[in-house]
C-alpha cells in the first residue's frame, strides 16, 4: 500500500519541503514561491531514505512488467536508484544531463541493452524537463522506458502535457495536494492558507 500522507509528513518533518505561505522562497526562476523541496535532504536520514525505497518497490510490484534496469537522474535521483537497485537486486546505471565531456562522451553510465526494461528515478517533479529528457536518453540508446517514478511532485498541468506528449508514464510516492491536506490536518495551516497554495500552484502550472 502506497503511504503518500506518510511520506508528505516525512519529509515535511524534515524539512525536505518547507512552507511560506507568505510566498518568500525566491526560485532560481525568480518566481516567488510558498514552498521549497529539497529532497536532497533525505540522504541524511536512514529511516525516510529506507522508506522511500520501500514505497518505489511497492510502486513497482503494482505494474504489470517488472525492470530489467533502474535508472537514475543526475544527481538528486542517483542515491535513491542505487538503494533500489540494491534493494532489488537489480542492475542501475544513472544518466547526466549532458553528455561528458571527454572519454567515451557518455551521457549514460552504466551498462543498458537494447530492449532493456528500465525504471526511471527523480527526486523531485516540477516541470517534468529533466525526467523526460532522461527517458528519450535512455530510449535512444535502445531501452524500453516503463515508468518515471519520484519522491514528489508539485502537480503542475504543464508536466502532464509534457509526460504526455512525450509518452512517458510517471508516478510519485507523494505531492502537494497530499502535502496540503496533511499540512491542516496537523494544524501547521489553515484551510484559507491550503486554498491560497493550491491557487498559486494552479495558476503557476497554466502559465
Amino acid at each position: 500500500m502506497l503511504k503518500s500522507k506518510e511520506m508528505a509528513n516525512a519529509l515535511y518533518e524534515i524539512e525536505a519541503i518547507q512552507i511560506r505561505p507568505d510566498r518568500s522562497f525566491v526560485w532560481t526562476s525568480g518566481i516567488h514561491s510558498p514552498i521549497y523541496c529539497d529532497n536532497r535532504l533525505t540522504m541524511s536520514y536512514p529511516k525516510v531514505r529506507k522508506q522511500i525505497v520501500e514505497q518505489f518497490a511497492n510502486m513497482i510490484e503494482q505494474l504489470d512488467k517488472k525492470p530489467d534496469v533502474i535508472a537514475g537522474c543526475a544527481t538528486a535521483g542517483i542515491p535513491h536508484a542505487a538503494w533500489l537497485a540494491d534493494y532489488l537486486n537489480l542492475p542501475m546505471v544513472y544518466v547526466r544531463s549532458k553528455p561528458k565531456g571527454h572519454g567515451k562522451q557518455n551521457q549514460i553510465e552504466g551498462k543498458v541493452e537494447k530492449g532493456d526494461k528500465v525504471i526511471v528515478i527523480e527526486d523531485l517533479i516540477s516541470t517534468g524537463g529533466s525526467s523526460i529528457e532522461s527517458a528519450v536518453v535512455l530510449k535512444e540508446a535502445g531501452a524500453k522506458v516503463l515508468n518515471v517514478l519520484a519522491i514528489f511532485s508539485y502537480g503542475l498541468a504543464k508536466a502532464d502535457l509534457q509526460f504526455k506528449d512525450a509518452d512517458v508514464p510517471f508516478s510519485t510516492i507523494t505531492n502537494f495536494d497530499i502535502l496540503a491536506d496533511a499540512l491542516v490536518e496537523n494544524k501547521e495551516i489553515t484551510e484559507a492558507e491550503k486554498t491560497d497554495l493550491l491557487q498559486w500552484r494552479n495558476e503557476l502550472g497554466n502559465s
